[in-house]
């Protein structure tokens, strides 16, 4: 004989925490407004810190290079005032070579990128040689390395026609790579660096194999546009790709839609397919940088290319910090050295003697309390343990319960929540699975958000976010039920693959189970703290630049009706953590 309990959790007053009593409220809200006001500083008095370029240095300025099919690609050149032959590294993208920090008109300095302006940043400093996400001339050069940073076809001064994410792009990097090997000024060994889209050029033009491409780093850069940013579990993403898209308006020679087409293609299909690269194609030396804090964006496809890619010598560098600040570190280019020195200088640095994926370890947004270095991803002493969702009493147990039960919430306002409560201090390093049967009423499908929190005496640890979002969760997860087939040859046992091929609609008060993979995190859960498992029908926060992160935001698959989740009896309902073996 089983039994169920029904309970129905209404919404919180706020997105990012539970409701509270008027008392509290009362001191929630100068929070609010210091928050509100920290953001408006924030975007006006950015901390971005830009020198002067060196004097003893030489830039050429507009380089045009012919392409295999005669289109004129226009490239910046930064080199060593010398007569040398030197390493070169080379970036591509859509953001214009000569966007770079403009002298102010009437106080001394230089006037930050735009984008600095939209997204929150930590203090990051670089040269005013330097665009948006590309590698810093005035550090290289100093190395002795020649920058090359290059306008991609249709954009900013070179000639075509402008895509976006194009098969193109990795044929022209080729050819780019080619022509400054045999430059009188390189020693025939091209790598690639840079951030985000920078980094997406990368896995483009490695795949297509050049002789003379001797290493890459991409930093932080996705590798499948629709499960990584353009429909994230199937759920459409109306945020960053809504400004992404504006951007590109303006700076395209013609018209580029990629919003248009993200949603009129709900399904995946031979146009997303196309913006992907064959990523395993990919021989050479591989520096990847896998962000915890940039789960909005590009998270997911970093430890993907990282898993993926065919090169032998392939190295992880993990971190929750802020996208920009540690790619322009002194840490950060510390290790990117090591890694250039020897692949592209000869130099006998310490990259080969040490173990290829960097774990950093977090206690909240700015406490780091490990830093170690393990021979893969996921790190291969992982224990992977079931916590079982109780229906009964909120709860995560390591043991399932025989009696079933069941917690509904309103779709559009509601959520529930699973609460585990740590009795040691334990490190909780890799992604996680949830596998949760739930029904709806009131509708045939809905996109289910899952979200996992830590609490510290009752009051909730946020993290490093995407965008610079200080107040993240742990880590989420999200899943449009329509879209719960998973293709098992294609999985791993942590990370279920959806093809996203054929929606089937759910049948209203027949339960169905879900697979959810949660982005990988590397957190320190200390004896006492809780770990809380959220699921609702929506995004975690409002995207309101002042009060909430700016700028994702999903739209949700259905906005009425309810939902059940099963727990118990011959449901299994279970959230897979991984936890790190102890030192």
């Amino acid at each position: 004989m089983t039994t169920t309990r029904q309970v129905t959790t209404s919404s919180p007053r706020s997105p990012s925490r539970p409701a509270t009593s008027i008392k509290a409220r009362m001191t929630v809200v100068p929070r609010a407004v210091r928050y509100a006001w920290g953001q408006i500083r924030r975007r006006v008095w950015v901390p971005v810190t830009i020198a002067d370029p060196p004097s003893d240095a030489l830039v050429e300025w507009n380089i045009a290079v012919p392409m295999r099919d005669g289109v004129l690609l226009r490239i910046n050149v930064f080199r060593p005032d010398d007569a040398d032959r030197h390493p070169v590294l080379l970036c591509m993208h859509p953001y214009g070579k000569d966007a770079l920090p403009r002298r102010r008109r009437f106080r001394a300095g230089y006037t930050p990128s735009i984008q600095y302006h939209l997204m929150q940043t930590g203090p990051v400093t670089h040269s005013a040689w330097t665009g948006w996400e590309a590698p810093d001339p005035a550090y290289w050069v100093r190395r002795g390395y020649v920058v090359i940073n290059a306008d991609l076809r249709g954009w900013g001064k070179s000639d075509g026609v402008a895509e976006i994410f194009a098969e193109q792009e990795g044929l022209d990097g080729h050819d780019l790579i080619e022509w400054a090997a045999v430059q009188p000024w390189g020693n025939g060994r091209v790598g690639m660096s840079g951030v985000s889209y920078l980094a997406m050029t990368q896995w483009a033009a490695a795949a297509t194999r050049p002789t003379h491409l001797a290493a890459i780093c991409p930093w932080e850069g996705l590798t499948d546009l629709y499960r990584d940013c353009g429909r994230p579990g199937g759920v459409r993403e109306n945020g960053f790709l809504v400004m992404f898209a504006s951007g590109l308006r303006v700076a395209a020679h013609h018209r580029v839609d990629v919003l248009t087409q993200s949603r009129r293609r709900p399904e995946f299909d031979e146009w997303w397919a196309a913006k992907n690269r064959s990523i395993e194609n990919i021989e050479v030396p591989a520096l990847v940088c896998g962000s915890f804090s940039d789960h909005n964006l590009h998270t997911r496809g970093s430890f993907e290319g990282f898993r993926r890619i065919g090169s032998p010598q392939k190295w992880l560098y993990t971190h929750r910090g802020q996208k920009w600040g540690t790619y322009y570190s002194e840490e950060g280019l510390r290790v990117q050295s090591e890694f250039f020195d020897h692949f592209l200088r000869g130099e006998d640095t310490a990259i080969l003697d040490t173990p290829p994926v960097r774990i950093e370890v977090r206690d909240d947004a700015d406490t780091v309390t490990a830093v170690r270095h393990t021979a893969s991803w996921p790190p291969p002493d992982t224990n992977w343990r079931a916590l079982y969702l109780d229906a009964h009493d909120g709860t995560l147990q390591p043991e399932p319960t025989r009696i079933a039960g069941e917690r509904s919430f309103d779709i559009r306002r509601g959520h529930v929540s699973f609460t585990y409560r740590f009795e040691t201090d334990t490190e909780i390093v890799g992604p996680m699975l949830l596998t949760v049967p739930i029904s709806v009423t009131g509708t045939d499908d809905i996109s289910l958000f899952a979200g996992v929190r830590k609490f510290r005496g009752g009051r909730e640890i946020g993290f490093q976010g995407s965008y610079g979002f200080p107040f993240d969760l742990v880590t989420h997860g999200m899943l449009v039920a329509s879209h719960r087939r998973v293709d098992p040859d294609r999985s791993l046992p942590y990370q279920p693959f959806h093809p996203f091929t054929e929606p089937e609609p759910l049948n209203p008060g027949r339960p169905v189970e879900l697979q959810i993979e949660l982005l990988p995190s590397a957190t320190l859960f200390r004896a006492g703290d809780e770990l809380r498992l959220d699921l609702q029908g929506r995004w975690f926060f409002s995207r309101n630049p002042l009060v909430g992160q700016f700028p994702p935001a999903y739209a949700p698959t259905a906005r009425t009706g309810s939902c059940t989740v099963h727990t118990g009896g011959a449901h299994h309902a279970i959230l897979t953590v991984p936890i790190a073996a102890p030192d």
